[in-house]
């Protein structure tokens, strides 16, 4: 079930899903229209005949294909041009925008419902014009109002603005889900969490990236403890432990069928994704910050605003509610540290703006700012952090002046 939830999940955030549904909402309606013509009054349906639709319906039909066409290929360009500009990375979030899901799916459904009435029509089925002209009416309605706010949306759609607002969206969301939940509703794995001895072992059955751990489903497999070893955003390979657990004889078949209901609690995917992963939408924007400062773009501005939104997303994530006692106290999940999270955030930007003082003027201040968090954890991991950065750029910098004016390093 647990498999069944997530791949629907997922299957909602495809573009043709929403596509399908309201071409099949568009037939319906059609032949509920026309099902429905005995109920029109007699002198409403003579005055309403299929010479009086027939002429809309060739031009919604007409002109709903050549909008969907063009608003396809638009898509498309913006989702290229945004991957090209930021990082490849941001193509899962674009492509899950639903603002273009509902305006191609109201142009594809105007374009099924136009050419679906008109074979009707041609086909002999005449009666139902009265009630296909207010469908027709509604659906135009419909598709003027998609009109605007596409026009709306594509002034900004695939611009580095929109994509960066996407990916800080998403990585406060995952950020905050991991404040809630640290190890996913889970006790939080660490060095000193002791894992008897006698524990059975359960391998990865292949290879790829941890995506998602149902850890509900991990308690109630009826095992007496179940200790996870790696995380989502993880690497894991086949044949390699994943997980240990309690509760059965080794080599016995009950420990067998534990072993793959364990192991169906666990999806495992050819890529990271931000659905239990904090740390990815942090890497995403490091990422967008990394092209930003490399030689064939040479754009600072851009990596000083990644550096200002990191700093206000970590900075607010810090502020957040501590997380109450784990609601499951059978399963051990390894929770994303501080050091972690700063690293994904900061690391690559300090080494890539090295060399460009106002690029590490900026990084400085902000985790100096970061370094008086309220969390001590992450406060040091900012003083860290912002160590290896000074040391980085008193290196690049060719300038003796540039290097004496780098803020201090916080305390």
């Amino acid at each position: 079930m647990f498999r069944l939830i997530v791949a629907l999940k997922r299957l909602a955030q495809e573009l043709w899903v929403r596509v399908a549904l309201f071409a099949v909402l568009a037939v319906g309606s059609v032949l509920v229209a026309h099902l429905a013509a005995p109920l029109v009054p007699r002198s409403i349906a003579a005055r309403i005949g299929p010479e009086a639709v027939t002429p809309i319906l060739s031009i919604l039909a007409a002109s709903m294909l050549t909008v969907s066409t063009f608003s396809l290929a638009t898509m498309v360009s913006a989702h290229f041009a945004a991957a090209g500009t930021a990082t490849p990375r941001v193509m899962r979030l674009l492509n899950a925008d639903p603002t273009t899901h509902t305006v191609l799916s109201v142009f594809i459904g105007a374009f099924v419902y136009a050419l679906t009435a008109l074979i009707l029509f041609y086909a002999g089925f005449t009666g139902g014009a009265a009630l296909v002209l207010g469908v027709t009416l509604l659906v135009t309605l419909a598709v003027v109002v998609a009109l605007v706010g596409w026009i709306a949306h594509l002034t900004n759609l695939g611009t580095l603005g929109d994509v960066l607002a996407r990916t800080e969206t998403t990585a406060k969301a995952a950020l905050a889900q991991h404040r809630a939940q640290p190890a996913l509703g889970a006790r939080v794995l660490t060095a000193d969490t002791i894992i008897p001895s006698d524990a059975q072992t359960l391998n990865a059955p292949q290879s790829g990236v941890l995506q998602v751990i149902d850890v509900a489903g991990l308690a109630q497999c009826g095992a007496g403890a179940v200790w996870v070893l790696r995380r989502p955003g993880q690497v894991v390979l086949q044949g390699v432990p994943l997980a240990r657990f309690s509760g059965a004889a080794e080599a016995s078949d009950l420990a067998s069928d534990l072993a793959s209901d364990l192991a169906s609690c666990f999806v495992i995917g050819d890529s990271r994704t931000f659905e239990q992963d904090p740390a990815y939408g942090l890497i995403v924007l490091s990422e967008i910050a990394s092209r930003a400062l490399s030689p064939a773009v040479n754009d600072p501005g851009t990596a000083i605003e990644v550096i200002s939104r990191l700093e206000r997303l970590l900075w607010d994530w810090a502020n957040l509610e501590d997380a109450d006692a784990a609601p499951i106290t059978t399963v051990f999940v390894p929770g994303l540290t501080a050091p972690e999270v700063m690293d994904a955030a900061f690391e690559s930007i300090g080494r890539d703006g090295a060399g460009l003082f106002e690029v590490c003027a900026h990084l400085l201040d902000a985790l100096s700012s970061l370094s008086q968090s309220p969390d001590p954890d992450l406060a040091e991991a900012a003083r860290g952090v912002a160590r290896r950065a000074r040391a980085r750029a008193e290196m690049a910098l060719s300038l003796e002046e540039d290097r004496l004016r780098l803020p201090a390093l916080p305390k």
